[in-house]
């Protein structure tokens, strides 16, 4: 039955990395269902922890799971995880996932925009492993993602204070950034010549802080740039220069 995974206050005895400590977790209690105290050293680590089966739905998580999503494990166990991410990321994610269900690799990691409580965009990295029991069909998945705090760089979210900082030209390169255009089209989209997309994703960067485009998408996402739930992507209005 789906539960979250609940921990007995224990110390822990070594200090492990979250992906150790999400991997021993794991083996304790995928299969069974009992949970360990490297659980909460995973909590303590600020991680937060899904156990997901073959269809990659929710069996259980950690506290800090829930509390990241800002929901209970009755609404959150059950559903799939790909329904936490926003659309823009979950075909590739569903990607990678398939590589570990169909056995042509153990592990993943990549950085995803997960939507949280009151709709709110988020960037994280994530981690997923394949945990296999004693038997063929005894296997799941674990997903782990470190805790992302409201006050962070990565999830500013600009409401109250936004500022016009994007020109309609660099609105639009950034719309097509999002939805995944690559320079040529976008040049031609917007009759600017390669140079031209270039020099304004540079400046996208640099106004941003960010070391590349999926990191821009991603930092657009989570400061509330571009609108969360619309496809294909949409600046949000109050942040373009008039």
């Amino acid at each position: 039955m789906p539960q979250a995974i609940t921990t007995s206050p224990e110390p822990s005895a070594r200090a492990a990395s979250p992906v150790d400590a999400g991997r021993a977790t794991l083996r304790e209690f995928a299969l069974d269902g009992n949970a360990s105290s490297s659980v909460e050293a995973a909590g303590h680590n600020g991680l937060n922890m899904a156990r997901l089966d073959h269809a990659l739905t929710i069996q259980q998580a950690n506290d800090e799971f829930f509390q990241q999503f800002g929901a209970s494990s009755s609404e959150l166990c059950g559903r799939t995880f790909c329904d936490l991410v926003h659309p823009s990321v979950q075909q590739p994610l569903l990607r990678q996932f398939s590589g570990l269900l169909e056995g042509r690799r153990d592990r993943f990691a990549t950085d995803v925009i997960a939507v949280g409580r009151d709709d709110a965009a988020f960037a994280s990295p994530l981690t997923a492993v394949v945990v296999r029991g004693g038997l063929p069909d005894e296997s799941s998945i674990l997903v782990m993602m470190p805790t992302v705090r409201e006050d962070s760089a990565d999830s500013e979210v600009v409401g109250g204070r936004t500022k016009k900082f994007i020109s309609p030209i660099d609105a639009r390169i950034l719309e097509g950034i999002a939805a995944g255009v690559s320079t040529i089209p976008l040049a031609s989209r917007l009759y600017l010549s390669r140079q031209g997309v270039e020099y304004h994703v540079t400046c996208l960067l640099r106004k941003l802080r960010v070391p590349n485009r999926a990191a821009l998408v991603s930092r657009a996402y989570s400061m509330g740039v571009l609108k969360v739930g619309v496809w294909p992507p949409k600046v949000v209005q109050d942040f373009i220069k008039e």
